[in-house]
C-alpha cells in the first residue's frame, strides 16, 4: 500500500513539474496546439474533399444553414433584419433571373459594382447559385481603372447597385462598344441600353435552380475576382478559389467565434476581409453579421449596443477614428469581446483596450492574392501572427535578408538569398507548392511572374514575394515592419515608417500621422516628411515637436518636413494614400497646406518659406 502511495506521489510530482516547466519554458504551448489541432482539422477536411466526387463551397454552406436555421438572423442593415431564409429565397429569384432574363450559363464572368447592402449578397450568390464567377469591383474606382477591370477578368456582363448607375457615365459607350451587358438593380431604367432587374425579380420562382448548376469537383476552380487596391498603377484581379474562399470562411472559428456571436461588418464588402472572412466567416458559424452602409466612428458604439454586437472586423486606421471620438462615460459599456482585422498599430492598440475595455484583438496577416497567413491567436500587442515548428512544418515560409539601398534582395556568392537570425528584420516570402498554391491575377501572367521570386533557395523553388518586411522573435511572434516600398533610406540608414508614424503619434497635439520619404536633389535618398492633423483644440508646438523628435529618435529618423493637413487621404481600405504626398513633395508654393521644416538652430519645426525652400534646393540650409 505505502508503495503505491509512494508511485502516486511520484507521479502527482511528475505531472506537477511537467507543467510548471512548460508554464516557464513554452507558457504558450497548450494554446499553441488548440490552435494548430483546428488549423490541421480544416486543413484535413479541404484534403480529403479532393477525393469526393463535388466539392462543399462557401455557397453550400450556405443552402445548409438555411435550412438548418432558416429563421434565425443573418444581415441586419439599417434597423432591418433579414434571415437566413430570406437572402436564400432572394438569391434563388436573382439566380432565375440570371438564366432566364440575363442568359449567363455556367462559366460565365459577372461584375458587380454595388455598395453594402444584403442585395449585394443576393446578387453574389445568386449568380453562384448559377454556376458564375464574380469580379467585386471597387466602388470608388472610374472610368479608365473600372475598363481595365473588365480586360482583367474577361466579364461581359455587369450588374450595378441602383445608387451607382450614375458613377457609368463617361463609360457606358465603351462598356457598350465591348458588347457587355449592364443590368442594374432598378424596377425602371432611365437609360434604354440599361436593363432592370427588381420588375423581373419580383415575379421570379424564389424555389432552388438546380444545383448541378454550380457543382464543382476542384478546389481549384476561380470564384471570385477581387482587385488588389494599390496606391499606384491599375487595379490587380486577384484570383480567389474555392480553396481561398474556404479558408478565409474558416477565421472567425479558428479565432474562437461561436454561432452565438453577432458580428459587426462595417467594411465594403468588395474587399477581401469583408466579403471572404466576415461574411464566409459568418455563415460557416451559422452566426449573425450586422453589415453597417459605410463606416461611421460616431455610429459605431451605439450600433454595438443596440445590436448586442461580440466582434467586429476592422482595417487600417479605423480603431484610431473610434480612439479620436470624445470621451464618454458608457464608452466600457458593450459586449464586444473581439476584434479581427490586420493593420492595427501599437499605440492605438493599447489605447484602444484602454478605453474600451478587455477587447481581445485578433490581427490576421495575410494578402487577398497571397499564399500564407498568420494569425495572432495570442492577442499579443504589435504582433500580427505566432509560429513554431509545428507551424513551420505545414506552412513554409522565410526571411531573407533585403538590401534597402538596392532594394532587393541581398544575394550570398552562389546567388542564393540569405535568411535572418531570429529578431531581425527580413523580407517575407512564402513557398508555392500543391499545399500552399498561388493562383495569380486574372488577365496577367506577366504581373503573376513578378510576385514569384525563383531560385531563392536552391535551383527550381519558387517563392510569393509578399513585399513585408517581418521580424519574428525569440517566442516565435511575428511582427509586421513595413512595406518594402514605404522604408526609406535616410543619412545612410534605413527608417522605417510605420516605427517613425508610432514615434510622432505620442505627441499630445497630434491626432494622425502619415510619414513618408521625399526626395530633395543633390542629396542621397530620401529625407523623412509627415503628413498631420492636429487634434482639436490644440495647436502645432514646433518646439514641443523637436523635443521630443531629439529625445525619442535617433538623427536619420528625424523628419525633415512636417506638412498639416485638415482630412488624411486615405484607400478605400482604411489605409494612409502616400503616393499623391511623396509626389507633391515639399514645395511651399504647390502645397497649400501649413508646412513647417526642422531647424536644428532654433530648435525648432520652423515654417517653411519658398525662401528657405530655394535655399534647401540649393543646398545651403542644412537639413
Amino acid at each position: 500500500m505505502s508503495v503505491s502511495l509512494e508511485w502516486l506521489s511520484a507521479l502527482a510530482l511528475a505531472v506537477a513539474s511537467a507543467h510548471v516547466l512548460l508554464k516557464v519554458s513554452f507558457p504558450y504551448f497548450w494554446r499553441d496546439l488548440l490552435f494548430l489541432i483546428k488549423v490541421i482539422r480544416c486543413g484535413a477536411r479541404l484534403e480529403l474533399s479532393k477525393f469526393t466526387s463535388s466539392v462543399h463551397t462557401v455557397l453550400d454552406k450556405f443552402v445548409q444553414q438555411a435550412q438548418r436555421v432558416p429563421n434565425k438572423p443573418f444581415v441586419i442593415f439599417e434597423g432591418n433584419i433579414h434571415t437566413y431564409r430570406d437572402i436564400e429565397q432572394r438569391s434563388n429569384r436573382l439566380a432565375h433571373v440570371f438564366l432566364e432574363s440575363v442568359n449567363l450559363r455556367k462559366g460565365d464572368c459577372v461584375a458587380l459594382l454595388m455598395s453594402n447592402e444584403p442585395d449585394f449578397l443576393c446578387v453574389w450568390f445568386g449568380l453562384a447559385k448559377v454556376g458564375c464567377s464574380v469580379a467585386f469591383l471597387n466602388t470608388n474606382i472610374k472610368s479608365k481603372s473600372l475598363l481595365h477591370c473588365f480586360n482583367c477578368c474577361g466579364a461581359k456582363t455587369l450588374i450595378v447597385g441602383s445608387e451607382l448607375v450614375e458613377c457609368l457615365d463617361g463609360i457606358l459607350t465603351s462598356l457598350l462598344e465591348d458588347n457587355i451587358q449592364v443590368w442594374a438593380m432598378e424596377s425602371h431604367s432611365e437609360h434604354p441600353q440599361v436593363h432592370s432587374l427588381l420588375d423581373k425579380v419580383a415575379a421570379a420562382s424564389e424555389q432552388p435552380v438546380p444545383a448541378v448548376l454550380h457543382a464543382t469537383t476542384s478546389l481549384k476552380s476561380p470564384t471570385l475576382y477581387i482587385f488588389t487596391s494599390g496606391t499606384t498603377g491599375l487595379p490587380k484581379a486577384a484570383v480567389i478559389t474555392h480553396l481561398q474562399s474556404l479558408k478565409a470562411a474558416a477565421g472567425f472559428w479558428a479565432f474562437g467565434m461561436t454561432e452565438d456571436d453577432v458580428v459587426y461588418i462595417p467594411l465594403p464588402l468588395y474587399h477581401s476581409a469583408a466579403s471572404l472572412i466576415g461574411i464566409g466567416g459568418t455563415i460557416e458559424l451559422g452566426a449573425t453579421c450586422v453589415l453597417k452602409k459605410k463606416f461611421s466612428a460616431s455610429q459605431f458604439w451605439n450600433d454595438c449596443r443596440k445590436h448586442n454586437v461580440t466582434a467586429f472586423q476592422y482595417i487600417g486606421e479605423l480603431c484610431r477614428y473610434l480612439c479620436n471620438q470624445p470621451k464618454r462615460e458608457v464608452d466600457k459599456v458593450h459586449k464586444v469581446r473581439m476584434g479581427v482585422g490586420n493593420g492595427l498599430r501599437q499605440d492605438v492598440w493599447r489605447e484602444f483596450q484602454s478605453r474600451f475595455g478587455n477587447v481581445k484583438m485578433c490581427e490576421v496577416y495575410g494578402s487577398t492574392e497571397g499564399n500564407l497567413c498568420f494569425m495572432n491567436h495570442i492577442g499579443k500587442i504589435g504582433t500580427v501572427g505566432r509560429s513554431n515548428f509545428l507551424y513551420r512544418l505545414l506552412f513554409k515560409y522565410d526571411l531573407v535578408k533585403y538590401d534597402m539601398e538596392k532594394d532587393e534582395p541581398v544575394k550570398d556568392q552562389y546567388g542564393f538569398c540569405q535568411k535572418v537570425g531570429r529578431g531581425e528584420t527580413g523580407l517575407l516570402l512564402s513557398k508555392v507548392n500543391t499545399t500552399s498554391p498561388f493562383f495569380g491575377y486574372a488577365g496577367s501572367k506577366q504581373l503573376t511572374e513578378k510576385k514569384l521570386m525563383r531560385n531563392v533557395f536552391v535551383k527550381g523553388d519558387a517563392y510569393f514575394n509578399t513585399g513585408d518586411l517581418m521580424a519574428e522573435d525569440q517566442e516565435g511572434f511575428i511582427c509586421f515592419k513595413d512595406r518594402v516600398g514605404d522604408t526609406f533610406r535616410w543619412k545612410g540608414e534605413n527608417v522605417a515608417t510605420t516605427e517613425l508614424t508610432e514615434a510622432l503619434g505620442l505627441v499630445d497635439f497630434m491626432q494622425e500621422v502619415n510619414v513618408y520619404g521625399v526626395e530633395i536633389p543633390g542629396l542621397e535618398g530620401r529625407a523623412g516628411m509627415a503628413a498631420v492633423i492636429i487634434r482639436p483644440g490644440l495647436m502645432f508646438d514646433g518646439k514641443k515637436l523637436f523635443d521630443h523628435v531629439m529625445t525619442d529618435l535617433p538623427a536619420y529618423a528625424h523628419p525633415r518636413f512636417i506638412r498639416i493637413q485638415e482630412m488624411m487621404e486615405m484607400t478605400s481600405t482604411f489605409k494612409q494614400q502616400k503616393f499623391q504626398l511623396v509626389q507633391s513633395g515639399f514645395n511651399p508654393s504647390t502645397i497649400s497646406d501649413p508646412l513647417y521644416v526642422l531647424d536644428y538652430q532654433q530648435k525648432s519645426y520652423i515654417p517653411l518659406t519658398e525662401t528657405l525652400y530655394h535655399s534647401i534646393l540649393a543646398g545651403e540650409y542644412k537639413l
